[in-house]
């Protein structure tokens, strides 16, 4: 009995100790990418304040990347064909992994928190406790946008194949970050629906000329950054708008349980957030929160506008759309040392062909795809802050089309 014992304690302190040493790993590896981090916002920052907006000729021919010079074959393989070149093992869904990644996510904000909220009140050296506080804006600001992502891979069933413990899961993530999970949940699998469709895709989409916004669309540089992101829940994106807090429009009928549900927990985290407030002030609320939370917004303004705008990658009319050709009108992009931290998710194109695919599957695809489909890969290379801001430009000028448009390229 004694020797079982003495086992049984050496394996669960073997399982403890290379836990512990990856979290610890991914902790290290994501802190030394922080100096990077600021580095490329300033350099971003910059380039949107002092370049010039106007499109350069050697723009286009600078972007590295794969295919961005080439439009999509005529003929294209079909949903089934892609997916007999993947391996089966891509479409399973563990609960146990899943958690893992759940649970690693909160732990890493709650870490954080703890750590740089003492190390902040313990300085008495004012440029220190500056450099504290923005350097736990970066970080947390990240591990808000993974928290993120763990309640996306809920929204499409990739968390698991239990829907009831997806959707608690996906209100709780998303909750936490004052985003309505269900809401968003069905007006994000309507932009899975009609990817790269001008004419109904969700967010981001060239507007025709006839429509009224096209005449007042007002575009506040960097779309807000995350501004934008709390604006696009409250106000939808014209001429197609939806208001995610009212369970009432037409898109959320018949789900009135999901949509409670996450209005109720956006209702508990805002009475969380005024007890903060209460008894540690507003100074604290803004820096420990609602900066973070910004900061993660800003992220997924970024992320999904990159995901489908980019040099040659074509917007179809209804008429010309088809879903294949949709979801790999979409673009692969690296996030450096944070894109593991934030769970793939801009290894996008595979992602949209077959969004059951949780996110620590989406590695494994995109190599049995690329593989398989070299003619239909599309990847940038370029940093992701001076593409935004270069793609930005180029939206800001030739999002609006005219109405007999059939394709849209941004040139």
């Amino acid at each position: 009995m004694k020797c079982v014992a003495v086992s049984a304690l050496l394996c669960v302190d073997s399982r403890l100790s290379s836990g512990l040493a990856m979290v610890l790993s991914e902790c290290v590896e994501f802190a030394s990418s922080v100096v990077q981090s600021i580095y490329a916002i300033v350099k971003a920052v910059l380039i949107l304040v002092y370049d010039s907006p106007t499109p350069r000729a050697s723009t286009s021919t600078a972007v590295q990347g794969i295919g961005l010079q080439t439009p999509l074959p005529a003929k294209l393989p079909s949903v089934v064909d892609i997916k007999k070149a993947l391996p089966k093992q891509c479409f399973e869904r563990r609960v146990k992994t899943s958690l893992y990644y759940a649970v690693r996510d909160v732990v890493q904000v709650v870490i954080t928190f703890a750590v740089f909220y003492s190390l902040i009140n313990l300085t008495s050296s004012t440029l220190l406790r500056a450099t504290l506080v923005v350097l736990y804006w970066a970080v947390q600001g990240t591990f808000f946008t993974a928290v993120f992502v763990i309640g996306h891979d809920c929204g499409h069933d990739s968390f698991s194949n239990y829907p009831l413990l997806n959707n608690v899961v996906g209100t709780l993530m998303h909750g936490f970050l004052w985003c309505p999970y269900y809401m968003w949940k069905l007006t994000h699998r309507c932009h899975h629906k009609h990817t790269a469709n001008i004419d109904k895709d969700e967010v981001f989409y060239p507007v025709r000329e006839s429509e009224p916004c096209a005449d007042d669309k007002l575009y506040v540089p960097g779309f807000g950054f995350g501004l934008g992101w709390f604006r696009y829940l409250l106000l939808g994106y014209n001429p197609r708008p939806v208001n995610h807090f009212n369970p009432c429009h037409s898109m959320f009928v018949g789900h009135v349980v999901g949509c409670t549900c996450s209005l109720g927990c956006l209702a508990l985290m805002t009475y969380v957030l005024y007890q903060f407030y209460a008894v540690c002030g507003l100074a604290s609320l803004v820096i420990y929160y609602v900066v973070p939370d910004f900061i993660f917004a800003s992220y997924f303004v970024i992320i999904t506008f990159l995901h489908h705008t980019e040099m040659n990658l074509p917007w179809y009319s209804d008429t010309e759309w088809d879903f294949v050709r949709g979801q790999l009108s979409t673009v692969d992009r690296h996030y450096g040392i944070v894109h593991n931290v934030i769970h793939s998710i801009s290894t996008h194109q595979m992602h949209h062909m077959f969004s059951l695919i949780p996110h620590y599957r989406l590695e494994l695809a995109t190599k049995h795809f690329r593989a398989a489909f070299p003619e239909l890969v599309r990847t940038c290379d370029e940093p992701i802050l001076p593409s935004f801001v270069r793609m930005y430009f180029k939206f800001e000028k030739q999002s609006v089309i005219a109405d007999d448009t059939k394709v849209h390229y941004y040139k």
